[in-house]
């Protein structure tokens, strides 16, 4: 703008100053050119020259740059490291102290054993040095043994029909009295029976609630008396139901309409675990008042039953006692009931407890088999005699094994 004004000045001025003009218009443009030039040129040449270091600059550190925060960039320096932590002192070595100890908790098991003649009856007088035990196989130490009374678990199965019309004082009376001996630690169970099972009070350790099941025992239903198909049923109940179990049958014996046959219960009796049958039968006195004159008892209406009938009856509860390790109960008067239960309290109460501690530590959920034998003391087979003197057979009943604790790491 300022060669157009100059420009226009030099029109307005005469021709003779033209020439003149022109010259220093020329010089003053070329100037102009030069000095914008140098201005453009200046910070190229500062960018080339930052690019590369002087001879006596350095150039930055490897661990980031220069010894200074002040320059054309700024990176900021790498914090100092601090000295590693000095290594711990060793404990001082005590003289007779060892390097290192251990302590390991071994748990301790416990099996509870009940030792009774084949007829049921409790052996008592045994001591520490007639048992022996093993854990797969290997001989265990017994640490703790003691004699105790242990509580129980029962099913009182009661025959109840129509037909029971002389036996019906003892049925009651029986079973008023097993209930009077349960213990506040005891579980029972109350089911009648005749043409089918009735369960009246499920497990239970109230005796009012096993009192007002047997109150309900008083106008009887059918006639028949299915002593089988009851016992079976009673037995699929008590099976499921972990440790032993006991059976009070109180009955006549007799067995009119059961689906199932002798051979078919006597099956699942000798099938089914730690299970053990007293049976008592009732109307004894009345059946042999019947039979002093040369006829059976009466057995429900219309339901031929004979004396043959009875014998076979009681050669069953016999049976049935036998394969379980009970004892069949046979009273000729209501008197005897409560030595009767007295007895049968005593056989299934009384156990020996067995505690010791595995040689096998490792508690890693492992089932070890357990086998529990009585021996005499010198370690030869143990030989129990009545008072007469005559051997006796015994039965050793344990569990089988147990399933070691879980640890997880």
């Amino acid at each position: 703008m300022f060669s157009r004004r100059l420009w226009q000045a030099s029109e307005r001025c005469g021709r003779g100053f033209a020439p003149v003009l022109r010259r220093h218009l020329r010089r003053t443009s070329l100037l102009l050119i030069l000095v914008l030039g140098s201005f453009t040129a200046l910070p190229a040449a500062q960018d080339q020259g930052s690019s590369a270091p002087s001879k006596g600059q350095q150039p930055p550190d490897a661990a980031g740059g220069p010894q200074s925060d002040v320059g054309p960039y700024a990176i900021p320096k790498k914090k100092d490291e601090p000295p590693p932590p000095p290594p711990p002192e060793k404990p001082k070595k005590i003289e007779g102290m060892p390097d290192y100890s251990i302590h390991v908790d071994i748990p301790l098991v416990e099996v509870p054993v009940m030792v009774t003649t084949k007829d049921g009856q409790f052996i008592s007088n045994l001591k520490k040095e007639n048992f022996r035990i093993s854990e797969d196989g290997t001989p265990q130490t017994i640490s703790n043994f003691t004699v105790s009374e242990a509580p129980i678990t029962a099913v009182l199965l009661v025959e109840f029909a129509a037909g029971d019309y002389f036996f019906m004082g003892d049925i009651l009376q029986a079973s008023y009295t097993f209930a009077s001996t349960l213990k506040k630690e005891d579980w029972l169970a109350v089911i009648s029976y005749d043409m089918k099972d009735y369960i009246l009070a499920d497990f239970t350790q109230n005796k009012q609630e096993v009192y007002g099941a047997l109150n309900q025992l008083r106008i009887p239903g059918f006639s028949e008396t299915n002593l089988f198909d009851a016992l079976y049923d009673t037995l699929d109940r008590v099976e499921r139901i972990e440790g032993h179990k006991y059976i009070i049958l109180i009955t006549t014996g007799v067995d009119t309409f059961s689906k199932l046959n002798l051979d078919q219960i006597t099956k699942k009796i000798k099938t089914t675990k730690d299970v053990t049958i007293f049976p008592i039968s009732v109307g004894w006195a009345i059946r042999e008042y019947f039979e002093a004159r040369g006829m059976a008892a009466p057995h429900g209406i219309g339901i031929p039953v004979g004396q043959m009938d009875y014998l076979q009856a009681d050669n069953e509860m016999n049976t049935f006692a036998r394969l379980t390790g009970g004892r069949a109960y046979f009273p000729r008067f209501q008197a005897e009931f409560p030595e009767i239960f007295r007895q049968i309290g005593g056989d299934i109460r009384n156990q020996y407890s067995i505690a010791y501690h595995p040689t096998n530590p490792k508690l890693d959920g492992t089932y070890r088999k357990l086998k529990v034998e009585v021996v005499a003391p010198e370690g030869g087979a143990l030989k129990i005699r009545d008072q007469k003197g005559k051997d006796l057979k015994y039965l050793v009943i344990a569990r089988e094994g147990y399933t070691a604790k879980h640890t997880v790491e």
